[in-house]
């Protein structure tokens, strides 16, 4: 049975120099609208985790979240989906520092004029900061992973870093853990805490 998975495969194997078939029939027959590019899968676990929170089924609604697999990919993906591609409105996440390499990649793929909302480090330095470092500190014992943060912390480079930092880099220390940690965080937030980018980007779907 066609779903919004089988149109985000689809899609991932188009980029990869696959058919452009199965993606084409796919957006027809599921009413994609919308395609929300993310860096990678820890941004689309929080993405679907505050869809989960605020009650909205995103592909019922004709929208696919699709992690691109790193944000140099960005180029590729507006062009396959975008105004010269399958027409499909974009939007998503964007790091501080990448936001000229994302402006001239849509740029180049006509698609200027769609909106990307831009996270300062990253989005999980995003979520450290709304809810602070307590509290993610709290989370990472809930989760069984504070003697993982203790070792962590002993090492020489994390010196010098602000609690943010050092929290941020713990999560992406071991495979799988900031894709668990994006919904656990968004999970934890107050619902009037959530990060700025996160919160527009749910506010334009």
């Amino acid at each position: 049975m066609a779903d919004m998975g089988s149109f985000r495969e689809a899609v991932t194997a188009w980029a990869a120099g696959g058919p452009s078939d199965p993606a084409r029939e796919l957006a027809a027959r599921l009413s994609v609208r919308t395609v929300v590019l993310l860096e990678g899968p820890s941004d689309a676990a929080a993405v679907d985790a505050l869809a989960d929170r605020r009650g909205r089924d995103l592909a019922a609604e004709g929208v696919c979240v699709l992690p691109m697999g790193g944000a140099m990919s960005v180029g590729r993906y507006a062009r396959l989906l975008g105004p010269s591609g399958l027409g499909l409105r974009l939007t998503g996440l964007c790091d501080e520092r990448e936001r000229p390499y994302y402006a001239r990649a849509l740029e180049q793929s006509s698609a200027a004029q769609q909106e990307f909302f831009v996270c300062a480090a990253d989005l999980e330095d995003e979520l450290i900061r709304a809810l602070g470092v307590t509290r993610v500190a709290e989370l990472v014992r809930a989760e069984g992973d504070l003697r993982a943060l203790r070792t962590f912390l002993r090492q020489p480079a994390q010196r010098g870093r602000t609690s943010e930092q050092q929290l941020r880099r713990f999560l992406g220390t071991k495979k799988g853990r900031k894709i668990r940690y994006g919904r656990v965080l968004v999970e934890a937030l107050d619902p009037d805490r959530v990060p700025a980018p996160l919160d527009d980007l749910f506010s334009s779907l």
